[in-house]
């Protein structure tokens, strides 16, 4: 199904068959702009999309991401990833593997029958954490030339601090699993949460990023200082980890009063990363287009559009 966007943009309600789960297909839009929009069957030269991926319990629509790919300058693609929204299968508090697996299996689809190269990837707190495992153990992934990482987790079994979990571990004590019962898409839904479940969430590791990132790419982080669900200081961890690397550079930008989800805020983070992305293009413009110079992006502190606000 295609559908007129906003202004110069066709929306196409995508369900890719998902190679492991032939009873799944990937539900997710794929916004074109109107001078790249091609069907499937036309796909002939390599082209440049973002990927935009939701946080747990959530879907490709909530938040900034349908205003973000709305507004980029390039083509994107955000969906459901399985046990999501309009995506069947089972959701996993610990799933991040099964999430990667999907990726890949979005990748590759958009790659063979649309002839897209992923240059931007955007994940929000869940999506983030599998961007980075996919980015990092990936070709593709290795050679995008930008992330955005809102709200992510470094620090996966603070989790167990978080308002809320103790109940889950009652739970679990109680009867084998906790029923988590979150709003998605202004529906409610339930999901078991089992003791496997947190301990395979608490265990994930994350420390590759230290020495596996790619020293290419561009990164930036967000996260708001009143975040009670993954503290602050994690975006900080990521910071350390990520800016000594060259020439890919890393920009921290943390928004004050600002919760885990950007509630009231999401026009400002889809502003921040608009302006973001295009200094990271003038690292391509300035040099020629290879993408290897840093042009007038810099690692630091993120601060564009905050002297106005003071």
């Amino acid at each position: 199904m295609v559908t007129p966007g906003p202004t110069n943009r066709v929306s196409t309600k995508l369900y890719i068959p998902h190679p492991s789960d032939p009873t799944c297909s990937i539900a997710g839009v794929l916004e074109q702009l109107t001078s790249t929009a091609v069907t499937d069957s036309d796909a002939k030269a390599t082209k440049r999309i973002a990927l935009i991926l939701h946080g747990a319990g959530g879907h490709k629509d909530y938040l900034y991401q349908k205003r973000l790919a709305q507004r980029l300058p390039l083509d994107s693609f955000r969906f459901d990833f399985r046990g999501n929204h309009e995506t069947p299968g089972v959701w996993r508090q610990g799933g991040f593997a099964g999430d990667v697996v999907d990726l890949r299996a979005v990748v590759d689809y958009l790659s063979i029958n649309y002839g897209y190269k992923v240059d931007l990837v955007v994940g929000h707190s869940r999506g983030s954490i599998v961007a980075f495992k996919w980015i990092c153990t990936t070709e593709e992934g290795r050679n995008i030339s930008a992330f955005v990482n809102a709200s992510g987790r470094y620090r996966m079994r603070k989790l167990l601090d978080a308002p809320g979990v103790n109940v889950w571990q009652e739970n679990i004590l109680k009867q084998g699993y906790h029923l988590w019962t979150p709003i998605v898409a202004r529906k409610q839904v339930s999901v078991q949460i089992t003791g496997e479940d947190l301990d395979t969430f608490v265990n994930w590791d994350t420390s590759y990023v230290w020495d596996q990132f790619p020293s290419s790419i561009d990164v930036l982080t967000i996260h708001g200082l009143k975040d009670q669900l993954v503290s602050p200081y994690d975006g900080v961890i990521y910071a350390r980890a990520l800016n000594p690397r060259s020439p890919g550079t890393h920009n921290l930008h943390l928004m004050e009063d600002a919760d885990h989800n950007f509630t009231g805020r999401q026009d400002e983070v889809v502003d921040t990363i608009l302006e973001w992305w295009d200094k990271q293009q003038e690292r391509s413009i300035t040099n020629g287009g290879d993408g290897n110079g840093q042009g007038s992006l810099k690692t630091g502190v993120w601060l564009s559009g905050i002297r106005g606000k003071l």
